[in-house]
């Protein structure tokens, strides 16, 4: 049993009014094996604004778990950003990741749609001026993130959101255990010093991967691949996934992960199922 390991979750605001009632229970859920916070996603140029606040408001007061609140730099002015916190504050949030956020769908090449806030680290630091005392949690990237252009620059990223005050990071997702040590290696190496928390999402069918393979733009996970696409039927990809986010959670617990984070789509079952094995709930 690995019954002291924390651990928890991410969801996003649902896309359908008539999906709330469904992700509340998932919500509910969740709180119920005692994670130590619960993520909400907020949506390009604050597409997702009003669902994310809702949805973290839930979770603060219909819970006893921390709602860690996204936020992004896209589109915003440093004022719209700091009243932004401001709100997510007044309704009693006091944890968030910051994130410099994607580029929102349709944006041209070499188009700037950031905001004032150009990086994760100006995030950061307007959080931390709102408040000393608001826990920050940033992005790392295992694999590099997408738009770096040179070796490390991933490593330097992570260096300047902890100058500027976070926490703690939440990595993207990694298909082997490997990616994450090596990563936690280089960035101990460079000066590093806040917990790197592994971020794993179960895939749990084909065309999940492929997706996932394409905005990401990951390297597809061969050996993950071909035993989703040599599994008969959907619960036998089922059971590939959960297998595959199980052997990667023992892999990185056992080289000293702090804790774990599951990708939870909105849907309970599956991690809880993941964490049931790892032996991180009974």
């Amino acid at each position: 049993m690995r019954a002291n390991t924390p651990f928890s979750f991410e969801v996003y605001p649902p896309r359908k009014p008539e999906l709330q009632a469904e992700l509340r229970e998932t919500i509910q859920r969740l709180a119920e094996v005692g994670p130590e916070y619960i993520t909400v996603t907020y949506g390009a140029n604050g597409s997702s604004r009003d669902s994310s606040l809702e949805c973290v408001s839930y979770i603060r007061q219909n819970t006893a778990i921390d709602p860690l609140a996204h936020l992004t730099c896209v589109g915003s002015t440093r004022d719209e950003a700091e009243a932004l916190v401001r709100q997510f504050y007044g309704a009693g949030i006091r944890s968030f990741l910051a994130l410099r956020g994607d580029a929102p769908e349709g944006t041209q090449p070499g188009e700037d749609f950031l905001g004032e806030l150009k990086t994760a680290a100006d995030m950061v630091a307007l959080i931390r001026s709102v408040s000393p005392y608001a826990r920050i949690a940033v992005a790392a990237f295992p694999n590099g993130h997408p738009d770096s252009t040179r070796a490390n620059q991933d490593i330097e990223a992570l260096l300047a959101k902890q100058v500027a005050g976070a926490d703690f990071a939440i990595t993207q997702l990694f298909f082997h255990a490997s990616d994450y040590i090596e990563f936690v290696d280089r960035a101990r190496a460079a000066g590093v010093t806040i917990p790197l928390t592994p971020g794993i999402m179960p895939v749990t069918t084909a065309n999940r991967l492929a997706r996932i393979v394409e905005i990401t733009g990951l390297a597809t996970p061969q050996e993950l691949t071909d035993a989703l696409a040599a599994a008969g039927s959907k619960e036998e990809q089922r059971a590939v996934g959960i297998q595959h986010a199980v052997d990667l959670a023992n892999a990185v617990l056992d080289a000293g992960a702090p804790g774990i984070h599951l990708y939870a789509f909105n849907e309970h079952e599956t991690v809880l199922e993941v964490l049931r094995r790892v032996g991180v709930i009974e």
